[in-house]
């Protein structure tokens, strides 16, 4: 193995914001993300710190990357936690519904070499891990236009879970759900 699966690292903040941009430079980012290039490139560096800050702690969030040998970072994926609808939170221990995975990106040169199932393996596995009640199930949203992307999900065990949602900004379009039940 050339690459090294780890969690993000809260004074890697320079590291994440570049993979990031370079994520929205991707010929299908306008299907992927939420966010522009632009509107990426004008955050401050406290937005980049304080993100990957929270996707280093472990609590609501877990950002992780493959690193290369040279420690260039080939790809990211990020699972955040999502509690059941409606519960709030008052100091104590909260039942853990599921995991969402987002942001996921790998640089074209590491593509078809492993590194995304590696990603994915360490997400699942983190989400299967958490303290306190066990997460039933891990998800995602793919466009529906990114045959890719869904073909990817379905290759390394995700399916569709009859779900999808109109896309932010574009309601004419739709986000189906994929998901791993634990």
């Amino acid at each position: 193995m050339d690459y090294v699966i780890r969690g993000v690292r809260a004074e890697e903040w320079a590291k994440a914001r570049e993979l990031r941009l370079a994520a929205l430079q991707d010929p299908v980012a306008h299907l992927a993300f939420l966010e522009t290039y632009e509107q990426a490139l004008e955050r401050p560096d406290m937005f980049w710190q304080d993100r990957t800050a929270m996707a280093a702690d472990g609590i609501g969030a877990r950002q992780f990357i493959a690193e290369a040998q040279d420690g260039r970072w080939t790809g990211t994926v990020t699972a955040l936690v999502e509690r059941p609808a409606g519960e709030v939170r008052f100091g104590e221990a909260a039942e853990i519904d599921q995991t969402h995975l987002v942001a996921v990106f790998v640089r074209p040169e590491a593509r078809g070499t492993g590194v995304a199932e590696a990603l994915f393996r360490a997400a699942v596995e983190w989400s299967w891990a958490l303290s306190g009640p066990p997460v039933k199930r891990v998800r995602l949203y793919v466009h529906e236009s990114n045959a890719r992307a869904a073909a990817f999900y379905r290759r390394i065990g995700f399916v569709a879970s009859g779900e999808s949602v109109p896309v932010p900004g574009d309601p004419a379009a739709r986000e189906v759900e994929y998901e791993v039940l634990r």
